[in-house]
């Protein structure tokens, strides 16, 4: 039976391809190129210049902080300071002690193992991955039953990149193993405008300065989302504004995708109004929030999270998660003060 619609599936493989290599494009490849994270930055060339005067591998290092902030980004600009090579994995992927075991013995002297969502490695991966990071040995048990022989092998010097987006969940002998871990919060608005700008002038994209701080203002304060803002106001901007982002094309681009003023999407709205509308504002478990929505309540706690509790729209509390009354007043919901209950600060951010 012949397949329907061949062109359509066809023509949304291009754009998810083409997505993927304007991504790759954006970003940048030293760090004079890359922009914000300024005491991060300071440190990590301190690691960079020293490690190349001493003619070593750098430290283990880890990126840990809410996702999109650059963890991927930065561990490729390492690798291009350090003129090595990088290999690149992540936890989920890597199932069991033997695939660990080939891809430690193909690394070379100095070569960078990036390990995305390393909380996600099981324990007996991590058993193996200690040896190695700590002795530069890789131990494997050859055979089986009495006859078994633990093999001890070399590995030469190399150094492990290590992201996660939930420290807590990164094992304490894993964690101790980092000679060096870095945060990444959310970019101040500046940074990301001069993302957006270096990022429209790399797409050779017309872009107005009040464009440019339109589509930096609903960014949530972290460059992937900036970057394929600015993606999607560009193809706005070709089709109904002649190509050129100005504030009033960000402006009408950004309300079609349903990105309000804050950033907030239609997600981070799903969440906030089940909280108010159907729990009444909280406590409410997060497992339930995301039944609620059918949503993942990994998703709620990774991707949406974060940016709410920067904007002080909700609270962790033992009980659950709570709706603050400025949540309320910005999704145009009447708070009614619980018993017992102090009246909030007033935040200046929210008002209108």
């Amino acid at each position: 039976m012949s397949d329907k619609n061949p062109p359509q599936r066809h023509i949304s493989a291009q754009a998810q391809s083409e997505d993927a290599r304007l991504a790759g494009v954006l970003r940048p490849q030293r760090l004079s190129e890359f922009v914000g994270q300024e005491k991060m930055k300071a440190n990590l060339a301190i690691l960079i210049e020293a490690a190349q005067a001493r003619q070593e591998p750098l430290d283990h290092i880890l990126f840990h902080g809410p996702p999109g902030l650059g963890k991927t980004t930065l561990a490729h600009v390492v690798a291009n300071e350090m003129n090595v090579n990088i290999r690149i994995t992540a936890g989920p992927a890597i199932e069991r002690a033997g695939d660990l075991a080939a891809i430690l013995t193909n690394m070379r002297a100095g070569d960078i193992l990036f390990i995305d969502e390393v909380h996600r490695l099981g324990r007996a991966v991590e058993e193996i991955l200690y040896p190695a990071m700590e002795d530069f040995v890789l131990d494997i048990v050859v055979g089986k039953g009495p006859g078994a022989k633990n093999v001890r092998l070399k590995l030469p010097k190399f150094t492990v990149i290590g992201a996660t987006t939930r420290l807590a969940l990164l094992t304490a002998p894993l964690r101790a193993r980092f000679g060096a871990a870095y945060r990444m919060d959310f970019y101040e608005l500046e940074a990301v405008e001069d993302i957006v700008a270096r990022g429209a002038a790399i797409l050779g994209v017309p872009i107005e300065p009040d464009g440019a701080a339109e589509i930096a203002h609903r960014a949530r304060g972290t460059p992937r989302v900036a970057l394929r803002l600015l993606r999607r106001v560009r193809d706005f901007a070709q089709v109904r504004a002649e190509g050129q982002i100005t504030q009033e094309t960000a402006v009408a681009a950004l309300t079609l995708l349903e990105i309000d003023p804050l950033g907030l999407d239609e997600l981070d709205r799903r969440v906030l109004l089940s909280i108010i509308d159907k729990f009444g504002g909280g406590p409410v478990g997060l497992e339930t929030i995301g039944a609620s929505i059918s949503e993942e309540p990994d998703t709620i706690m990774d991707v949406v999270e974060p940016y709410l509790l920067q904007l002080g729209f909700l609270e962790r509390t033992p009980r659950g998660r709570v709706a603050t009354p400025h949540a309320y007043r910005h999704l145009g919901r009447t708070y009614v003060a619980k018993a017992g209950s102090e009246p909030p600060p007033q935040l200046p951010l929210f008002e209108g």
